[in-house]
C-alpha cells in the first residue's frame, strides 16, 4: 500500500477593486470564499470588500511590515494544504505592493501559485488618457521628496511611449 501523500494547499495572488467594489471579478469573490485565510494588508479596509459580498473568511494582516516575518508561517500553511488568499488594499498584490516576495517564496519552495485577476488601474488609465499605446512604461510609485522625485522625472523625461506613475496621498509634500 502506498503510503498517502500529505495534501498541498495553494496560494492564491488575488486582484481586487480599485476604487469601485462592483468591478470585482465573480472567480476573486468565489477564491475569498473558498479560502481558509485571507491575508491583507489592511484588514479594515479588506473587511469592507468581504462585508459587500458576504465572505466571512478569516483576515490576517500582512503588510509590507509584517510580510518578511509571515512568509515562513505561509509555506508552511499551503504545504499543509491549506488555501492562503492575498490581496491588497487596492489592485494586484505584488505591483507597486507587498506580495512580490511571498510569491517568489512560494515558488522556490515548489508550492503552488496562482494569479486571479482583477481590474487593472493602469489599462484603464491608458485607455482614458487618449495616449498612443502600442508600449507603455510603468514607473510605479515615485519618490516622495521633491528632490528625487524631479531627478527621477528627469530621467524618464526622454522616453518616448506612455509612462504610468502611481501617487500617494501628500506627495511632494516631504
Amino acid at each position: 500500500m502506498a503510503a498517502a501523500t500529505p495534501p498541498v494547499g495553494m496560494l492564491s495572488v488575488v486582484g481586487t477593486p480599485i476604487g469601485n467594489l462592483d468591478d470585482m471579478a465573480p472567480r476573486a469573490v468565489a477564491t475569498l470564499e473558498r479560502a481558509d485565510v485571507i491575508l491583507c494588508e489592511d484588514t479594515r479596509v479588506t473587511s469592507k470588500l468581504l462585508a459587500r459580498f458576504g465572505i466571512r473568511t478569516r483576515l490576517e494582516r500582512c503588510d509590507e511590515n509584517v510580510i518578511a516575518r509571515r512568509i515562513e508561517a505561509t509555506l508552511e500553511r499551503v504545504g499543509d494544504g491549506e488555501r492562503v488568499a492575498f490581496v491588497s488594499d487596492a489592485g494586484m498584490p505584488g505591483v507597486s505592493d507587498p506580495g512580490q516576495t511571498l510569491v517568489d517564496a512560494a515558488l522556490d519552495a515548489g508550492l503552488p501559485v496562482e494569479v486571479i485577476p482583477g481590474p487593472s488601474a493602469v489599462t484603464c488609465a491608458l485607455v482614458a488618457s487618449g495616449l498612443g499605446m502600442e508600449h507603455f512604461f510603468f514607473e510605479g510609485f515615485l519618490p516622495r521628496k521633491k528632490g528625487p522625485m524631479a531627478e527621477r522625472l528627469r530621467q524618464l523625461a526622454g522616453r518616448v511611449q506612455a509612462a504610468v506613475f502611481r501617487l500617494c496621498a501628500g506627495i511632494g509634500n516631504h
